[in-house]
Formats: C-alpha cells, sequence, structure tokens
C-alpha cells in the first residue's frame, strides 16, 4: 500500500531534495547527494522487481499507484531529480517485464550499492547500432538527451540491429571519457544534465541484452508509459501551487481577483491530478486506450502547468523572479520539462483518437 504523503512543505524528502537542489541548480552538476537520498529511502529499489529486491505489491495497481506518489513526491522536492528517478522508474519496469532471471540476480547486487539506471532512446542519426563481427558484438554511435549522463551507474539504451526491430541493451553510463554534457546549457532542469553518451566501441555480450526485438515498443506499455513523467511534471505543480499559497502577501488574501486567481490554480492543479491518477490505473490495466489517455493526459498536465506558472507569476510578482528564490527554480524547471517530447503533436494525435470514440472508456458520451 501507498503511504500518506505529508504536505509539501513539511515533508522531510521533499525539503531535503529542494535544498540540495539550489545546489545543484547553481552548480550544473549530477545531484549525486539527492540520487543517494532516494537510495537510502529504498525508492530505488522499490520499484525492482521482487526477485531483485523490489515490493511485492498486491497486484498491478497497487504498484501504480505507488508509483504515482513516489514520482510526484520527488518532483515535489526538485523536478531535475524527479526526472532522473521517472528514468530509473521506467528502467525497473522494463527489468521486471523482460530481464532472465540472472539478469534479475545481477540488478539486485547493484542495487545494493545504490546504482541508479536510466532509459536513453533519443539519438542523432544514424543512431545506435549493434555491430556484429568475429570480435564479437559491439555498439557504434551516440545517444542525445541522455539525462544523467556521466552521473548515473547504467542505462538501458536502444539499439539497432543489423535487421528487425530494435532492441534494448545494459551499459555503463558513468564514463566521463563518453560524456560530453558541454550542450546542456539551460535555465531549467539543470541538474538532469542530459548530455550526450558515445557509444562507439561499447562491448556487448548475450547478458547485456534486454528482452527481444521490438519489447521496448510494445503498446500501450511503450506510449501509455508516459503517465509517469506527466506524474513527475504534477509533481512540481503541486510544490509550485503550495509555495505561492505560503508566499502570497496579506494584501492578495484580502483581493478577491487575486483569491480568484489562486482558485483558478487550485482547479488547474488537481484536475491535472484526476488525469495522471487515471493514467496510471489505465496503464496498470494495459487498456486498449491506456496509450490515447495518456497522450491526452499530457496536454492536460501541460496546460495546467503553464495556468498555475502564470497564476504563481502573477499571484507573487517580482519576487517569483530573483535568484534563489524556489518559485523562481520551479517555473524554470517546468518551463523546460513541459516541452519533453513534441506536446503538440502528441496532443494531436490525442485527439484524433478521442474523436473515433470516447477513450475515457466508462460511461462514454459516444
Amino acid at each position: 500500500m501507498s503511504e500518506r504523503m505529508t504536505t509539501v512543505l513539511d515533508d522531510p524528502l521533499v525539503a531535503a531534495l529542494a535544498k540540495l537542489g539550489e545546489r545543484y541548480d547553481a552548480e550544473r552538476a549530477h545531484p549525486a547527494d539527492s540520487i543517494a537520498l532516494l537510495a537510502e529511502a529504498g525508492l530505488l529499489r522499490r520499484f525492482a522487481p521482487v526477485e531483485s529486491g523490489g515490493e511485492a505489491f498486491a497486484d498491478a495497481n497497487a504498484r501504480h499507484r505507488a508509483m504515482f506518489d513516489a514520482l510526484r513526491r520527488v518532483g515535489r522536492g526538485d523536478l531535475s531529480v524527479g526526472r532522473l528517478f521517472e528514468g530509473h522508474v521506467n528502467a525497473m519496469a522494463l527489468f521486471g517485464w523482460y530481464a532472465t532471471a540472472s539478469q534479475k540476480d545481477w540488478l539486485r547486487r547493484v542495487l545494493d550499492h545504490g546504482a541508479a539506471f536510466g532509459v536513453w532512446a533519443t539519438e542523432p542519426a544514424p543512431g545506435v547500432a549493434l555491430i556484429e563481427n568475429l570480435g564479437g558484438r559491439t555498439l557504434q554511435g551516440a545517444k542525445s538527451f541522455a539525462s544523467g549522463a556521466g552521473g548515473i551507474a547504467y542505462a538501458i539504451v536502444t539499439i539497432q540491429p543489423d535487421s528487425g526491430d530494435r532492441r534494448l541493451a545494459i551499459v555503463g553510463a558513468d564514463d566521463p571519457d563518453r560524456t560530453d554534457a558541454s550542450g546542456w546549457r539551460v535555465r531549467g532542469m539543470r541538474a538532469s544534465m542530459s548530455g550526450a553518451y558515445d557509444l562507439t566501441g561499447y562491448p556487448i555480450d548475450e547478458d547485456a541484452l534486454l528482452g527481444q526485438a521490438g519489447d521496448y515498443d510494445r503498446e500501450p506499455r511503450f506510449t501509455a508509459g508516459a503517465w509517469r513523467f506527466t506524474a513527475v511534471q504534477l509533481g512540481g505543480i503541486e510544490a509550485l501551487l503550495a509555495e505561492t499559497r505560503a508566499a502570497l502577501s496579506g494584501a492578495a488574501r484580502a483581493d478577491p481577483l487575486a483569491r480568484a486567481a489562486f482558485g483558478h490554480a487550485v482547479v488547474a492543479t488537481r484536475t491535472a491530478g484526476l488525469w495522471v491518477r487515471e493514467a496510471a490505473v489505465r496503464a496498470a490495466r494495459e487498456d486498449t486506450d491506456a496509450a490515447a489517455f495518456a497522450r491526452m493526459t499530457r496536454g492536460v498536465v501541460e496546460r495546467a502547468g503553464l495556468d498555475v506558472m502564470e497564476h504563481a507569476a502573477r499571484l507573487v510578482g517580482t519576487r517569483s523572479t530573483f535568484e534563489g528564490q524556489r518559485i523562481d527554480k520551479i517555473i524554470r524547471d517546468l518551463s523546460l520539462y513541459l516541452r519533453q517530447a513534441g506536446p503538440d503533436q502528441v496532443r494531436d494525435a490525442a485527439v484524433r483518437d478521442w474523436i473515433d470514440h470516447d477513450c475515457w472508456g466508462e460511461d462514454r458520451l459516444w
């Protein structure tokens, strides 16, 4: 069962992540101490396969509800760390679905040492190829926007064999000689360190191959899994709402127009929360329309984030833009995170599904 969450402003883990986040935002460095906090809290192991020491949830729904709480809780503290944690949770799901018994044993051992994982699929052309020759298998190519590159211990990466669908491989992700984060010069999400990682010449044996060709792209798992990063984004929106309330001046609290604006922000935040929670449930069941539901949820969360950012800036005023202010950091982080993976195209695809039929599934309107 998921634990009852404390409020945003009195949760010790959220407070610790927020405090560390200030430092890593300024340093533009991998948030090693923040990841260590997640390990100490048991969050890096919790969603691993049971055979690897993960929690034995009652069913998939209970597991997804617990993930919903954990992802938004970390997002409340620091969206950069939330992005890295979401990649780790994604990796644990892939191990659960596709890993062999020996791979799960290996995963248990590395998690004992606090290893964090990522999932890297984005790549510049021509992508990462699996090269087979008399000397064995190696990789050729690089990954881009590889969150945690050079800092996390391992990544699950997509690779392309000579023929057929792409596959998944487990690689070391902390080699400084393969890492280039020089291009990650951004206003927000600085500590996610989403740089480039060169895999050319990386050796691949059979134990490094996870699952079979085409497993990563299986639907609805592939698209419906987007609910996880919307949960992290939701946590950031919730934190922004709470920080905005705390920063309201006496004059703002007495002003009916300001109160109306805050009310709109509350509705936007809670509406997004209902959609993300429902998307998690649909993904757990692997519903036929789970992918369409996740696509629409992305748009709902984006709209909520944009609305709450605008209301926060108006309600708090100039103070919201000062360096070192938590509201400023959350807004900068959200502004970048909400741009993930073509939101306009995804929303259009969702609407086309909804025009075809009511993807809500229960109490259909058409």
